[in-house]
């Protein structure tokens, strides 16, 4: 049984709002994902749990617009995904898939003003970004020089162009040591505290515990838990630990 489904928490902030309502989906009469509901209020961080093959890239790709239930519905700020008025909005998503695909003979800020434009954003805010994710001194570099963790950080630069109101990262910290996931979990603590929506996938539940405000556990297409961490450890009956230095 899932705990408080539709219990979130609430800021005054202006991201956006998400639900999802009986969504189920499936691929050549394969069941991927099966009567998932859950509400997000506009500046909550849910982290979405799982092994490899539970759904979680297929349900963002729902939340995207990239492709369409078979039954249920999905609320973006009240609007439907594949509705032509939801294009609008698209532009103040951001999103950050498992596997960054860049231009490799591009230098970064090459690279990031080129999605600046696709975006309709001001190329301005391209230096401010790469600032933010710690590449500014490798600006000028091809991206064929970058590292895993540094291409990881040009992607995530990317989604954020145009100040998103609701972020969607796939396995964000995929490829980054330890020091740079921390600067990344800033960077989202930041953008949480600015009342952005977040929406992020990961195989541990220990690396969120910082930005997450509720985890969903999905297994083999349906939510197994979703709550609190306090909520999680209850249910799973976990010991309270105290360290004493």
């Amino acid at each position: 049984m899932l705990m408080d489904p539709q219990k979130s928490i609430r800021r005054a902030c202006t991201g956006y709002g998400v639900e999802l309502i009986g969504i189920s989906k499936s691929y050549k009469h394969v069941p991927v994902l099966t009567d998932l509901s859950c509400h997000l209020q506009p500046g909550e961080c849910l982290a979405l749990l799982g092994p490899n093959g539970a759904g979680k890239t297929t349900l963002f790709k729902l939340i995207l617009g990239l492709t369409t239930a078979d039954s249920g519905q999905i609320l973006i700020d009240d609007t439907d995904p594949g509705s032509s008025s939801f294009i609008a909005k698209r532009r103040s998503i951001g999103f950050l898939p498992e596997n960054v695909q860049l231009y490799d003979m591009l230098s970064g800020i090459e690279v990031l003003r080129y999605f600046a434009r696709l975006k309709n954003v001001n190329v301005d805010e391209c230096e401010h970004l790469l600032k933010r994710v710690e590449l500014d001194h490798a600006k000028s570099r091809p991206v064929r020089t970058y590292s895993k963790g540094m291409r990881q950080r040009l992607g995530l630069a990317q989604a954020l162009l145009g100040s998103p109101k609701l972020l969607v990262l796939d396995e964000p910290t995929t490829g980054l040591d330890p020091n740079l996931k921390k600067v990344f979990f800033n960077i989202v603590q930041k953008l949480k505290s600015e009342g952005v929506t977040i929406l992020l996938s990961s195989h541990s539940l220990f690396e969120q515990q910082t930005v997450a405000d509720r985890y969903a556990i999905l297994h083999q297409g349906r939510f197994v838990a979703l709550g609190s961490l306090d909520q999680l450890r209850e249910r799973a009956k976990l010991p309270a630990l105290i360290r004493l230095r």
